[in-house]
């Protein structure tokens, strides 16, 4: 075996897998992908505002792409047709990765969504590596392994599509299937929000610059104390972080009414139902309608119910009044009721701030309350 059909056989099996591993982690959860989409769209990043309706059904739409165009590599269907979809695909997202590098606009490109962060220029290495690999598949298109019969691999192609289809349809009309996220059922918000004592300290760099009868000159040290420069004067200091401060994996999280911060109170309810309506204006009207029956089953169970949005009072105000709500809203960042739960509205279960269940609002039947 020639050393240039090894490299072809890797390549083809690396991006084929590669492709089928991103593409399912994202079809796990449109919902956040389309979030990301969203931020790209945004006004101060590409300037294409326009797409942001459409941002969930491109999502879909990329991400089953992503899928099929790895079986298809791996099976060696329709060859030319695939690694030039494939090559059309990395050239957009390297484009994207470097623009949101370069400029720091998006920090997170949600390459493999929440299951594996990547920093930006992380991500752009990550995509260069696969342009590099796939423009070698192109060249080297004869070498590549083929599987079975033509009927076989369309089969097999087939198959995988519908796969996709169904699993996509189920994770959009319920919930992600896996929860890479901090706030997956059994996780306490409060110890989430804590820092442990094992900790790692932060590190910064200090660069002192002094001025002396030389001439300028810069001392640095990572202690904080201004080094000894006799004769010269301290004209300035700069920082950076070489270890950043330990982040918790839960930090924006609050439950806030009226200038008052409830969130403490609320994570120490023995039996909570929080109804998460990241924004009241767009949340599926049929999800709001059905509201009321879950409130009450829940309390006659004992629960403390919520709701919890980052739309303004007098917005829930309307609400309240137009579908005859019987519970109090309050406030918390957006992109953290994002988070929380892939559903406008959503539900979640607290037991003393752990959480015990959480649903799509078309599942709110099946929650239990005991």
């Amino acid at each position: 075996m020639t050393l240039r059909r090894i490299i072809t056989g890797f390549s083809q099996v690396f991006v084929g897998v590669l492709f089928i591993i991103s593409g399912l982690i994202k079809l796990n959860d449109p919902v956040g992908f389309s979030f990301k989409l969203q931020d790209y769209f945004a006004p101060e990043v590409l300037d294409l505002d326009f797409l942001s309706p459409y941002a969930l059904m491109l999502a879909v739409m990329v991400v089953l792409v992503e899928v099929i165009l790895g079986v298809m590599l791996l099976l060696g269907y329709a060859k030319k047709l695939t690694l030039w979809s494939l090559m059309g695909m990395i050239v957009f997202f390297t484009f994207l990765t470097f623009y949101s590098a370069y400029f720091n606009k998006v920090t997170d490109c949600g390459c493999f969504g929440d299951a594996l962060k990547l920093t930006p220029w992380e991500s752009f290495t990550k995509d260069v590596v696969l342009l590099v690999l796939i423009a070698w598949l192109i060249w080297q298109e004869s070498l590549l392994y083929t599987a079975g019969t033509q009927l076989m691999r369309s089969g097999l192609v087939l198959l995988a599509t519908i796969a996709a289809l169904a699993f996509g349809y189920q994770v959009l009309m319920h919930l992600p299937t896996v929860d890479f996220r901090p706030y997956k059922i059994g996780a306490n918000i409060a110890l989430g929000m804590s820092v442990p004592a094992d900790a790692p300290p932060p590190i910064i760099e200090y660069r002192w610059q002094f001025e002396g009868p030389e001439g300028s000159f810069e001392l640095v040290n990572t202690t904080g104390r201004t080094p000894a420069a006799e004769g010269a004067e301290l004209i300035g200091v700069e920082t950076e972080f070489i270890r950043p401060p330990y982040e918790p994996p839960i930090h924006d999280f609050s439950m806030e009414r009226d200038g008052m911060d409830y969130t403490q109170e609320f994570l120490q309810t023995p039996k909570l139902l929080i109804v998460v309506a990241y924004n009241l204006a767009v949340s599926e009207t049929a999800g709001l309608a059905a509201l009321n029956r879950t409130v009450s089953r829940a309390r006659a169970a004992g629960y403390r119910v919520i709701g919890l949005s980052a739309s303004g009072q007098e917005e829930v105000t309307q609400y309240q009044a137009e579908f005859g709500w019987d519970l109090d809203f309050y406030f918390c960042d957006m992109t953290t009721l994002k988070t929380i739960v892939r559903s406008n509205p959503g539900l979640i279960t607290l037991k003393s701030g752990t959480i015990t269940q959480k649903a799509h609002w078309g599942d709110a039947k099946e929650l239990k309350f005991n």
